[in-house]
């Protein structure tokens, strides 16, 4: 990739990450009592070794320690993948300007050692995409999710973050296995 084309592909990037930190400052509420739901306009930030983008698949590869961090969320993987929505309406001939607006970001693919973390929450496994507009993680590949002491293993895990709850799922031929804790009345008293 061209010296030049690396430069407009940044300058995009860079104006996405605005894009969504402005949509984020608009889309708060005033009330800070009420639990705070996981926005998807809240930006993400992307740090690589290297980055290429390739305008006609509306695609960005970040490869090299990759780690993508939205709000409390943080996916580490060696390669991220942005895959953004193709637009019927545009033009034959799309350049570095056409990658899209982080609205019309589709998926995120991480692939490779890849680690999703959410307070206490962490899942590992090979491959896990990452679906914006249904707020949906799904990890295969040696599965783990832990919180805190408990850890459940399984073939795919798939987390809904809008609903904050988790599925594990096993192959035909070996079954979930889960280690769950019980909580330290103890702690609770405090």
């Amino acid at each position: 990739m061209c010296h030049g084309m690396f430069k407009k592909s940044w300058i995009i990037i860079s104006l996405i990450v605005v894009f969504l930190s402005i949509s984020y400052l608009g889309a708060q509420g005033t009330d800070t009592k009420k639990k705070i739901k996981w926005d998807k306009n809240q930006p993400i930030q992307i740090v690589s070794d290297r980055l290429d983008a390739y305008n006609e698949k509306k695609l960005v590869v970040f490869s090299g320690n990759a780690v993508a961090t939205q709000g409390d969320k943080t996916i580490k993987a060696d390669r991220i993948f942005l895959y953004y929505k193709k637009d019927s309406k545009a033009p034959e001939k799309p350049g570095a300007e056409d990658i899209g607006s982080a609205g019309d970001l589709e998926k995120i693919e991480a692939k490779g050692h890849v680690t999703i973390t959410q307070g206490e929450r962490v899942v590992t496994g090979d491959n896990a995409t990452f679906y914006q507009d249904e707020q949906k993680i799904i990890m295969v590949g040696n599965a783990v999710m832990r919180e805190g002491r408990n850890v459940i293993n399984g073939d795919r895990i798939v987390v809904f973050l809008d609903e904050d709850r988790g599925v594990v799922e096993s192959a035909e031929k070996s079954r979930v296995k889960a280690t769950i804790y019980p909580e330290d009345k103890k702690d609770k008293k405090k």
